[in-house]
């Protein structure tokens, strides 16, 4: 399946089938496509009409700006498609439609569409998307991390306090060049300028950064305004244009950051990629660049480490040792955005957005949008948007058995819920032209023929290209269910998501019945796999892939059942929380009930020797394990990291005071710890404090002290506040201890 054969499935990827298109921009009356041919950037400039939909056109009837419609064939809501002479006609007629019909163009029930992304707008009009006959490698990226120092008496560095400054930036592009700025041989203006320099040097497609948004891009702005330095970071020699309060909302998780557009160019931060990887695996202890480069391995042995504290210090006293930490950083960055923003990069030649709009809008939003552009395509009207519909049952999940158990066996069906849908022809009521089950099924079989290529490739690049492509295909043919049972979205439709889910359980259930017939004996039951004891006759890996093939075999047809692991032991702890021992020794731990990262790391570190000793019947050295962790939690060396509480803030911190003033909420140490702090924390920051003083029943909100404000010539640390937690966690496996022969034993 070579690129070019799945890049020409216009329902997919487009109809305008240009190569080499790296940006879509506004360029007055013309929109401006940027293009890499051959390694060099020129740009082509086309006339557009941006449009706003509507049922009637006379809801526009004295609005001061003219429009030509076009009539949209079909008995849907959005019927005609209003067509303005230029964005700032169109953005009036946004106004005028908002105050005559009192609802703004993002609110339920809008009579009117709008979207607000003028660049959207065109590749939904035109079929273009970007990156089409490209390889990632051709994307020309420039990672970019700074160090900043801090004046004596404070704990963070601050942009707005004069005596703080840039002292280091450091710069790799993903041709290899790199450079640090030094702050000891330029003032601060002369950083910033030789900053834009370097930038329109390297003409980079995307800056990226780990945690760009919020600490880096953000710093040096206001230090640029400061110090009077205009940043003409666009290709058109524009400066970036700045959203001071955007929001991004990923799964329970709302995170505000200033958001920067620089035109003709992408900002990609990693931090959003990380946290969009870690969204389903959770399986990372922290999102910070230095805990997640060694996570995946790209941390250079021997690379320099810095703790934040040290920084002015080393600056002052060895800047050298400063710009080697400061190059680690940016390296780090750029193979975290080489490994993680590869499947991005992909999506993007799927979809109507721009790299950077692409990694932030959410799964429906963006299968929408594929409906949008095929309907606007072939000149068919489009169904209002869903309203919120009452919630409906989801899958099926059971915990059988509680303890530790072995051996297990997991089985699950492949793509469950797309499986369904095209096996019973599943689709949105509202899809009058049939597009959901043609897509759904092309990213179906493109999803096969890529895993299929990832498994012949002759040579590692080309393994991992056609992975990367099926991973991606996997999450889209996913994500069909979700749209499905989204609220508001043109095609969704809840009543087809719950009888998908209806199935769903059906299907679980019969698997369940045809396991306990072969004389298997259930443990846990997810949504679209379970995991059994196989019957003692099956003690083969070839038997316990017949016993697999023949439930699958008992199901309807598209329904394929797939041995997914075995293992050695499992510890069963309640529904969608265990622990897995595989014949190689390793242990894998799922749920957030033994793997939270809203504990402190001891309980942390605590519960994972627990289940390691349960999994692997050494069960007897439990309470040898907690008087140990009871000892060094006295000790008056404790690292002040081990019991450290990290927070995300779900809100401001204004917004906390005010709840807290009108009793809507109780208090918080995060948040008392984030008011006292003096820097402007917002909705989506982390804060990292531990509790001081004596007393096992301490309020934590009344002894919290911040992590940087710990003193280790005298340690303040609360052992006993500490040791009574443990000791909470202990009794949630007292009932795991073995009193009496278990599963595991007979």
């Amino acid at each position: 399946m070579p690129t070019s054969t799945i890049g020409h499935n216009p329902l997919l990827f487009g109809h305008d089938e240009r190569s080499g298109v790296i940006a879509v921009e506004s360029a007055g009356h013309f929109i401006r496509l940027f293009f890499r041919t051959a390694g060099r950037v020129h740009f082509h400039d086309e006339p557009f009409q941006p449009f706003i939909l509507v049922n009637d056109p006379g809801i526009v009837s004295g609005c001061r700006v003219s429009c030509t419609v076009r009539q949209l064939s079909g008995d849907d809501f959005f019927r005609c498609q209003l067509l303005f002479d230029s964005w700032g006609h169109c953005l009036t007629a946004r106004d005028f439609l908002a105050a005559k019909t009192g609802k703004s163009y993002s609110a339920s029930g809008a009579p009117y569409l709008f979207l607000p992304d003028l660049s959207h707008q065109y590749m939904l009009a035109s079929g273009t998307t970007l990156f089409k006959g490209m390889e990632f490698s051709e994307l020309r990226c420039l990672a970019l991390d700074i160090e900043t120092a801090c004046a004596d008496g404070y704990g963070f560095s601050n942009p707005e306090r004069p005596d703080d400054r840039i002292i280091s930036i450091a710069l790799k592009d993903s041709h290899g060049d790199e450079t640090v700025l030094r702050g000891d041989l330029l003032t601060e203006p002369q950083l910033l300028q030789a900053l834009n320099r370097a930038i329109h040097t390297c003409d980079p497609d995307v800056i990226t950064g780990h945690n760009i948004f919020r600490f880096d891009l953000e710093y040096i702005h206001k230090r640029a305004e400061m110090c009077g330095v205009i940043l003409d970071w666009g290709r058109n020699g524009s400066p970036p244009h700045i959203t001071p309060h955007a929001r991004w909302s990923l799964a329970e998780k709302t995170l505000e950051y200033p958001r920067w557009d620089v035109y003709g160019r992408h900002i990609i931060d990693t931090y959003f990629l990380v946290q969009q990887y870690d969204v389903s695996g959770r399986n990372l202890e922290s999102h910070g660049l230095k805990a997640v480069a060694r996570h995946f391995g790209v941390a250079a042995e021997g690379r320099t480490y810095l703790d934040g504290a040290e920084i002015s210090a080393t600056f002052s006293n060895d800047p050298e040792q400063l710009y080697r930490y400061n190059l680690d950083d940016v390296r780090e960055t750029l193979s975290l955005f080489r490994l993680l923003g590869y499947p991005w990069f992909l999506q993007s030649r799927i979809f109507p957005y721009s790299f950077q709009n692409c990694v932030i809008r959410g799964n429906a939003t963006r299968i929408n949008a594929l409906f949008l552009r095929e309907y606007l395509y072939r000149g068919h009207a489009i169904p209002a948007r869903t309203s919120a519909a009452a919630p409906f049952e989801g899958g099926y999940t059971e915990l059988s058995f509680a303890g530790v158990v072995g051996p297990i066996v997991h089985c699950d069906v492949a793509s469950l819920y797309p499986s369904l849908m095209l096996a019973y022809r599943l689709a949105p009521a509202k899809d009058s032209l049939g597009l959901f089950l043609p897509m759904l099924a092309d990213l179906r079989r493109f999803r096969l023929a890529a895993k299929q290529l990832s498994r012949d490739a002759g040579d590692d690049a080309e393994r991992y290209y056609y992975d990367a492509l099926q991973q991606v295909f996997k999450v889209l043919i996913n994500s069909f269910y979700g749209y499905l049972g989204a609220a508001l979205h043109n095609f969704s439709d809840p009543a087809a998501a719950a009888e998908v889910t209806r199935l769903g359980r059906v299907t679980i259930k019969n698997m369940i019945d045809l396991l306990v017939s072969e004389g298997a004996r259930p443990v846990e039951i997810d949504t679209d796999g379970i995991y059994f004891m196989p019957p003692q006759r099956y003690s083969t890996v070839e038997a316990e892939q017949e016993l697999v093939q023949r439930v699958s075999e008992k199901l309807p047809e598209g329904i394929e059942v797939e041995l997914d692991g075995r293992y050695r032991s499992m510890f069963a702890y309640k529904t969608k929380n265990y622990a897995l021992q595989d014949y190689d020794g390793r242990i894998i731990v799922k749920g957030s009930g033994l793997r939270s990262r809203g504990l402190e790391p001891f309980l942390r570190e605590f519960i994972r020797e627990v289940v390691e000793l349960l999994l692997t019947g050494k069960a007897g050295e439990f309470e040898r394990v907690f008087d140990q962790y009871a000892a060094r939690l006295r000790s008056s060396e404790i690292d002040v990291a081990w019991v450290a509480h990290t927070e995300t803030l779900n809100e401001s911190p204004d917004s906390y005071r005010e709840k807290l003033r009108s009793g809507k909420r109780n208090h918080s140490a995060a948040f008392e710890i984030a008011l006292a702090s003096g820097r402007p924390f917002r909705a989506g920051d982390r804060v990292s404090y531990y509790v001081s003083g004596f007393g096992r029943d301490a309020t934590a909100y009344e002894q919290c002290r911040p992590v940087y404000a710990f003193d280790p010539a005298h340690p303040d640390i609360n052992a006993q506040y500490y040791i009574e937690k443990l000791r909470h966690v202990r009794k949630r496996f007292e009932s795991f201890l073995p009193k009496e022969p278990t599963l595991f034993d007979l």
